[in-house]
């Protein structure tokens, strides 16, 4: 049946103004996430793979950090499970603080992955640029602008998605 769904939720990003390279990368990440939750049996497979098809629906609203508060907010308006919104809403990087997000203008929420499905999206998502896979080094050669505490968290959480390898 999981071809059905796939279905469903490529309509549902696609109805979500989500364009044909955001799709593609979804589908790249749900490629990776898939994989790390298949290596861990303790994983809601499900869940991961049906969120790592969604986690940058947010972008069909906006391009910007904010895309991910949006698209757990569009999975909230849509009924989809609480769990679901909270992996798109927390897949950026490895999160965010509550004060980060206000320091960005977001909403001030804890925005960190904690679940274990939520760090499987979420490493993904940093393993893949467009629908290419790319390795943690260079993820962290490409994010030269960012905080070096937010480099450290990226490469903490793909160690330790690594760990089930």
């Amino acid at each position: 049946m999981r071809k059905a769904d796939d279905l469903s939720m490529y309509t549902i990003l696609h109805r979500a103004g989500c364009t044909p390279g955001v799709i593609n990368h979804c589908h790249a990440v749900t490629l990776l996430a898939d994989e790390y939750a298949a290596r861990m049996d303790i994983a809601d497979t499900a869940l991961v793979h049906q969120a790592a098809l969604l986690h940058d629906i947010g972008r069909g609203r906006t391009h910007s950090l904010a895309h991910a508060q949006a698209g757990g907010q569009i999975c909230r308006e849509l009924g989809l499970p609480e769990s679901l919104a909270r992996i798109v809403e927390r897949h950026i990087g490895a999160g965010l603080t509550a004060d980060e997000c206000s320091i960005e203008r977001l909403l001030p929420i804890d925005c960190f992955p904690a679940s274990l499905e939520e760090k499987i999206v979420a490493n993904a998502d940093n393993l893949v640029r467009g629908k290419t896979r790319i390795s943690i080094f260079n993820r962290l050669m490409s994010s030269v602008s960012l905080p070096r505490r937010v480099k450290m968290r990226m490469y903490h959480l793909w160690l330790e998605m690594e760990q089930w390898a």
